[in-house]
């Protein structure tokens, strides 16, 4: 059974939504964000990554990078202005662009089901991001970001959402990537609904925002040490309740698009180009290819100006073993050298929404010497990761189109 939670939301006002909005927090270096935020006061990257006004700084966590988002933050509920809702509340948000479209559920969700393994995980967090992001929280005492969720369709969830988008939208924009993000408010009635349809929820799969949710419970448990501290009496104590949960939106399984999440390396392990596309031969089938493999168990290759195709699955083979995988074992890993994808500075993944032209681009500069594309991994390989436990390699899955920072923020 899944907990949903009702929450009273920080959010801009309509007229500001559009400028408030901005890309998720991790999606962007320091100085995409600063690019991104210029000329816009109003742009909540301000808060997400207040990094960016201080490149002089040689430690991008000093203690005055989060002194200035919690300013940052008190400055832009002035002026967009920021408002919070009277009454805890549920939320609606679709993503639309083209002819693809989801809609989603936004609320909080339980941290203790997330320690539990009822919301269920696919990848490993890094230390380092945990710890900024949980600074990040307890300084401005809110949750900034929404977590991305999916769990298996269900009809009664999915009757009662198409209810609420029956009527006028609270928040209605195209982005500047042109997305539009439509948000509806669900009346008392049809919230409480919701939490009820949603107990027939059996887990909740992350399917982006693994450090968000980390950081949060993180969080919690530096918020509950400070009410301790206090001699507070936690029941009593409704921000460390609200800790006890994280924000997030949950799409059912069948309207989530994932594209692939490609690599970039430099250096070729310290062969020539022809070597190196011999060395792949006598590991796996090469031929001449696309730039997007068009079915799983074959990987796109770019190689001084060519694709090549690679059968990193036997035709016909038994492996469960997803596509990225087999690249990493057969591949990335002992003919480049490459062994901690996270930390090795030689490889660079090209999020699926740049297209193969990205990569075509970077190895053509020489900023790389050859480029992967995969086929992307669908829900059904995440969710049947998750179910057994396991994890699946970094920088699997892309999921586009994203939901937009500042618009539904978690007061804690």
């Amino acid at each position: 059974m899944a907990f949903l939670h009702p929450f009273r939301a920080l959010r801009p006002t309509p007229d500001s939504a559009r400028l408030v909005a901005s890309v998720p927090y991790d999606v962007v270096t320091r100085d995409e964000a600063a690019a991104l935020a210029s000329g816009n006061p109003l742009s909540f990257l301000h808060v997400s990554r207040p990094d960016m006004e201080f490149a002089h700084l040689a430690d991008p966590h000093a203690p005055e990078v989060y002194r200035v988002a919690v300013e940052n933050l008190q400055r832009l509920r002035l002026r967009a202005p920021l408002v919070v809702e009277e009454d805890p509340s549920l939320y609606v948000y679709r993503l639309s662009r083209g002819d693809h479209e989801q809609v989603g559920l936004a609320g909080c969700f339980s941290l203790d089901e997330y320690d539990q393994g009822i919301i269920k995980k696919h990848e490993h967090t890094r230390h380092d991001k945990e710890v900024d992001r949980t600074r990040h929280m307890v300084a401005l005492h809110a949750q900034t970001g929404l977590a991305f969720l999916t769990y298996r369709a269900e009809a009664a969830v999915d009757a009662r959402v198409a209810r609420v988008t029956k009527v006028a939208p609270l928040i209605d924009f195209h982005a500047d990537d042109d997305v539009r993000h439509t948000i509806w408010r669900a009346t008392p009635h049809d919230r409480d609904a919701l939490v009820q349809a949603f107990k027939g929820v059996p887990a909740l799969y992350i399917a982006d925002g693994h450090h968000r949710i980390a950081s949060a419970d993180r969080a919690r448990m530096t918020l509950r040490r400070a009410a301790r501290h206090a001699a507070a009496e936690l029941a009593d104590d409704p921000g460390v309740a609200e800790a006890d949960t994280f924000i997030a939106v949950a799409f059912p399984h069948d309207v989530v698009r994932i594209l692939p999440y490609n690599r970039v390396v430099r250096g070729l392990g310290g062969r020539s180009s022809a070597a190196f596309l011999d060395a792949v031969r006598e590991v796996m089938p090469v031929a001449e290819g696309t730039p997007a493999p068009a079915r799983r168990g074959r990987v796109s290759m770019y190689l001084d100006g060519r694709w090549y195709e690679l059968a990193v699955q036997a035709e016909g083979g038994e492996s469960d073993d997803l596509d990225v995988s087999r690249l990493q074992d057969l591949v990335i890993a002992p003919l480049l050298g490459i062994e901690d994808v996270r930390a090795d500075p030689r490889i660079e993944f090209v999020g699926g929404a740049r297209g193969t032209g990205e990569i075509e681009r970077l190895v053509d500069a020489g900023d790389a010497s050859v480029g992967f594309s995969l086929y992307p991994v669908t829900v059904e390989d995440l969710m049947a990761v998750a179910d057994a436990g396991g994890i699946m390699p970094p920088k699997s899955t892309w999921f586009e189109p994203k939901v937009r920072d500042g618009l539904l923020s978690h007061v804690i």
